[in-house]
C-alpha cells in the first residue's frame, strides 16, 4: 500500500511539472529537467522501498499470525462440530428412542381405546341390566307393598276370627254308658246316664242327671250308640225337653252282641235340654270297652 502511494506522489509532481511549462510558454521540457525528474522519481522510488519493505515484513508476519489464528480457531470450529455432530447423534437417537416411546404409547392408546370401549359397551349392559333390576326392584316393591297391604287385610281378618271364635261358645262333649256290663231290663222308661265322661267342654253335659243342656242357641249334632247282649229288645229315645223326636229299636233272637248307631242335627235355643231314655222290657250292655256311647258338639250359634 505504502509503494502504491509513493507512486501516486510522483505522478503528481510530473503533472504539475508540465502544468507549470504550458503556462510559462515554453514548448519543449529540457534535457537536463527530464534527468533530474527520472534521478528524482528513481530516488523516490529507493527511498519508498526502504521504507516500505520492513512494512511488508510486517504485514506478513501479522498475515501468519493470522493465519495461525485461523487455523487454531478452524480446529476449535472443527472441534465445535464434531461435538455439534456427537450432539446430532445422540439427539437423533433420542429421538428414534422418542419415536419408539411415541409408537409404544400408540399402540397402548390403541389397546386401552379398544379395552375403553369394550368397557363402554359392558357398562352399557351393566346400566341397561341396573335399569332393568331396579324395574324388577319397583314390581317386586309394588307386590310386596300390596302383599303387605292383603297380609293386613288377612291379618285382620284372622284376628277377627280368632276374637269371633273366642267369642263364640265352644261345646263338646263324648261319654259312655257304664263298666256295670248289663242295663235293664226295666218295668217303667229310665233315663240314661252316661257317667264316664271323656270330653266335656263348655260343661253342657251333667252326669248326674243324663241331661245336656244347650248353652247358647244354634245347631247342635248329637250322635249315640246303643250295643245289646241279651235275646230280645233293646232300644233308645231321644228326647229334646219333654217331646221325643226319635226312638230306635233292634230285635235280638239270640244272646250276642248287636249295636247300633244314629244321629240327629238339631236347633237348640239355650236351655233347650236333650237326654236319652231306655223303653220298658228293654236292655243295653256296656263295659270298660264303651260299647254305648253318647257325644255331641256346637256346630254354630245363631
Amino acid at each position: 500500500m505504502r509503494v502504491v502511494l509513493g507512486l501516486l506522489l510522483l505522478l503528481l509532481g510530473l503533472c504539475a511539472s508540465v502544468a507549470q511549462g504550458e503556462g510559462g510558454g515554453l514548448g519543449e521540457v529540457s534535457e537536463f529537467q527530464k534527468t533530474a525528474q527520472r534521478d528524482a522519481v528513481e530516488e523516490s522510488i529507493k527511498q519508498t522501498a526502504k521504507q516500505t519493505n520492513p512494512d511488508i515484513w510486517a504485514e506478513v508476519r501479522a498475515l501468519r499470525n493470522m493465519v495461525v489464528e485461523l487455523k487454531v480457531e478452524l480446529r476449535n470450529m472443527e472441534a465445535r462440530v464434531k461435538d455439534s455432530e456427537s450432539q446430532v447423534n445422540e439427539l437423533k437417537a433420542e429421538l428414534m428412542v422418542t419415536k419408539v416411546h411415541v409408537e409404544l404409547l400408540q399402540l397402548d392408546n390403541s389397546v386401552q381405546a379398544t379395552e375403553l370401549n369394550s368397557l363402554e359397551t359392558r357398562l352399557t349392559a351393566t346400566e341397561s341390566k341396573t335399569s332393568d333390576l331396579e324395574k324388577e326392584d319397583a314390581d317386586l316393591q309394588t307386590r310386596l307393598s300390596s302383599s303387605e297391604s292383603e297380609l293386613l287385610v288377612s291379618k285382620s281378618r284372622i284376628d277377627q276370627l280368632e276374637r269371633a271364635n273366642a267369642e263364640k261358645p265352644k261345646v263338646a262333649f263324648y261319654t259312655a254308658l257304664t263298666n256295670a256290663g248289663l242295663v235293664g231290663p226295666y218295668n217303667t222308661d229310665m233315663i240314661l246316664k252316661y257317667s264316664k265322661v271323656f270330653t266335656n267342654i263348655g260343661n253342657a253335659y251333667n252326669p248326674a242327671t243324663g241331661f245336656f243342656t244347650a248353652p247358647v242357641k244354634g245347631v247342635y249334632s248329637l250322635q249315640f250308640t246303643m250295643c245289646g247282649h241279651r235275646a230280645g229288645y233293646m232300644g233308645v229315645y231321644v228326647y229334646k225337653n219333654n217331646q221325643m223326636i226319635m226312638f230306635n229299636v233292634e230285635f235280638k233272637e239270640e244272646a250276642d252282641f248287636e249295636s247300633f248307631t244314629n244321629s240327629v242335627v238339631l236347633e237348640l235355643i239355650a236351655g233347650d235340654e236333650i237326654h236319652l231314655v231306655l223303653p220298658p222290657g228293654q236292655s243295653l250292655f256296656d263295659s270298660v270297652n264303651n260299647h254305648s256311647t253318647f257325644s255331641g258338639s256346637l256346630l254354630f250359634p245363631l
